[in-house]
């Protein structure tokens, strides 16, 4: 069982501020917590029911494991609802990233909502994207929803938080920006297919789009048409989806 004092020392890392001092991160659910035993990761302190544990015999050997109930659980939970297991982390215990299997790298400007982050990471592990590069003003990949809503895609992604202008311009590579006003990625055949050195594909931020000094590195200004014509924008997660998609599918025509 988990004494009171270690109960009180795991519960700060509720706060976010508390992760990011000590450089570690929390994974909760059977989900996540399953991808993490899968990449044989190092886990600092597992704490977790008995019928969880009960069928999961084989944990690593160097974790402090503590078999709790589900109100010591709710302390320590961020969920509404907790689930069964809890982990805490080393930021550093992540797996390289796999093999790229389109070259397409997803560049992320004040992207500030945690499911939205989380829903594009996944989106990427998805298409075989394995590298991100956010600006620093982006939400945290190792927020707890981020890290919940990506579904086990941080484990095989490449996340790196940059001077976002500055990478743009000394990349190398065609920078394609999610844009109001860009061509319409139905009418131009060629405007979203993948050159050989790759390409990069810039999301902003929810309500304001991309940044005034990110959009001067945009070197295709690229839109998803309005059919509909009522609403205003889309969420920035679909519209990543939308158009990595587009990317992916015209990358792989060419190639046939």
């Amino acid at each position: 069982m988990i004494s009171k004092n270690k109960l009180k020392e795991l519960a700060v890392y509720k706060q976010q501020k508390h992760c990011e001092e000590d450089s570690v991160f929390v994974v909760e659910g059977v989900k996540m917590c399953g991808e993490i035993l899968a990449a044989n990761m190092r886990v600092n302190v597992l704490c977790a029911t008995n019928s969880w544990l009960s069928v999961h015999p084989d944990l690593p050997g160097d974790a402090q494991v503590f078999e709790v109930d589900a109100a010591t659980l709710e302390r320590l939970s961020g969920l509404r609802t907790p689930n069964e297991v809890w982990m805490l982390l080393d930021r550093q215990a992540l797996p390289a990233p796999q093999q790229d299997s389109v070259p397409l790298i997803l560049a992320l400007d004040h992207v500030q909502d945690p499911g939205n982050l989380g829903t594009m990471i996944r989106t990427a592990d998805w298409f075989g994207i394995r590298h991100i590069v956010c600006s620093e003003g982006t939400v945290s990949c190792f927020n707890p929803k981020v890290v919940q809503s990506t579904m086990g895609g941080l484990l095989r992604t490449d996340i790196t938080y940059v001077d976002l202008p500055d990478y743009l311009a000394y990349c190398g590579k065609p920078v394609y920006g999610a844009l109001l006003d860009g061509d319409n990625i139905w009418e131009e055949e060629r405007t979203l297919q993948l050159p050989k050195q790759g390409a990069v594909l810039v999301i902003g931020n929810e309500s304001r789009g991309i940044t005034q000094e990110v959009e001067q590195k945009v070197t295709h200004r690229v839109a998803i048409p309005n059919l509909g014509g009522t609403a205003e924008s889309l969420n920035a997660s679909v519209a990543c989806a939308i158009l990595v998609a587009e990317m992916v599918k015209k990358s792989i025509k060419k190639s046939e």
